[in-house]
């Protein structure tokens, strides 16, 4: 397919024909029925949420975190920082594991594990550290990718 060519004068003409060029183009947005279906059958994709300390000192809790979880690989960022913790897909239907282990400041290690598992529409998580055991609920970030492109 060819996008129409612009006329000398512009118009609105124009500008529609564009935008419905690019919505033939772009991939339709996420549709509410894909966001309620069941996370045990398409679990590819990011997740995000927030998480709530269950016990000890959790920094972690004071923003968003995201899980890109992929055809092979997973990855979860929590509070959306600097530290991201890896993981492989198994092939265990419905676990999905993560970590990364550091050293804290006597050069012993400081392991961080993620493990989460499908809930419904959502995924499940839990987050721990040596200081910190939380939970989390993630779902699916909301789709604006076409209105944000066209300004609204």
């Amino acid at each position: 397919m060819t996008l129409p060519t612009a006329p000398r004068h512009g118009g609105r003409a124009w500008a529609l024909a564009l935008g419905v060029a690019l919505s033939v183009l772009m991939p339709a947005p996420m549709s509410p029925a894909r966001a309620a279906g069941s996370a045990a059958d398409d679990p590819i994709g990011i997740w995000t949420g927030t998480l709530v300390a269950d016990r000890g000192i959790c920094p972690e809790t004071r923003a968003p975190s995201t899980l890109q979880i992929g055809t092979k690989r997973i990855a979860f960022t929590p509070a959306d920082g600097a530290q991201t913790l890896h993981g492989t897909r198994d092939g265990t239907p419905g676990n999905f594991h993560a970590q990364l282990v550091l050293s804290d400041m006597n050069h012993k290690p400081f392991p961080m594990v993620f493990e989460a598992r499908p809930s419904g529409a959502t995924m499940a998580g839990t987050y721990g550290t040596p200081r910190c055991r939380a939970h989390v609920v993630m779902t699916r970030p909301e789709s604006h990718g076409l209105s944000h492109f066209l300004g609204h």
